[in-house]
């Protein structure tokens, strides 16, 4: 044992004996209290403070404190002591009711539930109720949109492009193509309240409209770079002039494989024979209702969010402008979007969809 001086030898009862092995052996024992169950042992067997705290690898100070609370108290003084503040008022068959009752029903006259109903149901107060919400992550006031594909070919098509993505054939670019039609150059009737300290941007809730533009864009998936076109129409004419684009921007020693939905400009006959004088362009078409598949989306939700939703524009020119100043900023610097789910994965969660919408219908 290292030197420095000894602690008076303590005398444990069979009881307290057998409580300290039991809380400094099991494995759900909270930590803290297996070492201070260590430290009292090793007190009873002998030795100096510093040899019991080098031992232990703690400070001196933490063998004195809790040798001086068993001596005091016994094995309750190991115990942590009740700290300050309110005591817990709700019971655990008290919440367990508010999240069953969340979950499973729903109030009378209603389509969902409120503090306010719920609190009065459950004869609860309203802040009670707010923070269970919260610990649980309950919004009944809030609700989603999704849609199921009824494609066919539905899992064929994902493996497809879900395999374009993870991994992209060789000497060949994956562009992700389609257009965002009918953008509206809105202008607000009145100028914009710019955000100050604890308040924020405020625009005219009406506006006027200025006509209307569709901008052709493919992503390329390796890069993040765009290649875009903006017409005032979106028919096949158009989008034929938009591959026409697309193959002058991409080298010609490249294959190219085309992601894009089912819309009808993207099938017509003008469209096949394109694509029959070009052979090295591969089409895979998403399924039905499954637009997420397609990343280009993506990049579409970034433009309308970062520059057309909050602008006013007097003209179409002016949208245009604004939209041409967007694509030559993203392409100065593009990332790509990180894909990671694979097909089994996307599929296993759209089972597991499916099934909880089955077990819900009664």
């Amino acid at each position: 044992m290292g030197r420095g001086r000894k602690l008076p030898v303590l005398t444990l009862t069979d009881v307290d004996r057998e409580t300290l092995r039991g809380w400094s052996g099991r494995r759900n024992t909270a930590q803290a209290l297996a070492l201070r169950s260590r430290i009292v042992m090793r007190v009873t067997e002998g030795g100096s403070v510093a040899g019991i705290a080098a031992e232990l690898k703690i400070c001196p100070a933490t063998v004195r404190k809790w040798w001086h609370r068993f001596s005091e108290a016994g094995v309750d003084g190991l115990l942590d002591e009740p700290r300050p503040g309110q005591p817990r008022k709700l019971s655990d068959a008290q919440i367990e009711q508010v999240i069953v009752r969340t979950l499973e029903s729903q109030p009378k006259a209603a389509t969902h539930w409120s503090t306010r109903s719920m609190a009065a149901a459950t004869g609860l107060n309203q802040t009670a109720i707010s923070r269970i919400w919260r610990a649980f992550s309950l919004a009944p006031h809030r609700q989603e949109g999704f849609k199921l594909s009824r494609d066919p070919l539905f899992i064929d098509k994902v493996r497809d492009i879900v395999g374009l993505y993870l991994d992209p054939p060789d000497r060949a670019l994956v562009l992700c193509v389609d257009e965002k039609s009918q953008i509206q150059a809105l202008e607000r009737t009145a100028p914009l309240l710019p955000m100050r300290p604890g308040q924020a941007e405020r625009r005219a809730h009406d506006y006027l409209r200025h006509g209307t533009t569709s901008l052709f864009a493919a992503l390329d998936t390796s890069t993040g770079k765009v290649i875009s076109l903006l017409q005032r129409r979106h028919r096949s004419v158009e989008f034929r002039r938009f591959l026409d684009t697309i193959d002058a921007s991409v080298p010609p020693q490249l294959d190219v494989h085309l992601v894009m939905d089912n819309y009808a400009t993207h099938k017509t006959p003008a469209i096949q024979r394109w694509l029959l004088r070009h052979p090295r362009y591969q089409v895979h078409f998403t399924p039905t209702s499954a637009s997420w598949l397609n990343q280009v989306e993506r990049f579409f939700a970034a433009l309308t969010e970062k520059q057309i939703r909050r602008g006013s524009f007097r003209s179409t020119r002016q949208l245009e402008a604004a939209i041409r100043d967007y694509l030559a900023h993203h392409n100065t610097a593009p990332k790509p979007f990180r894909w990671t789910k694979s097909a089994d994965d996307i599929l296993t969660t759209l089972a597991k969809y499916c099934e909880r919408i089955t077990d819900s219908v009664h």
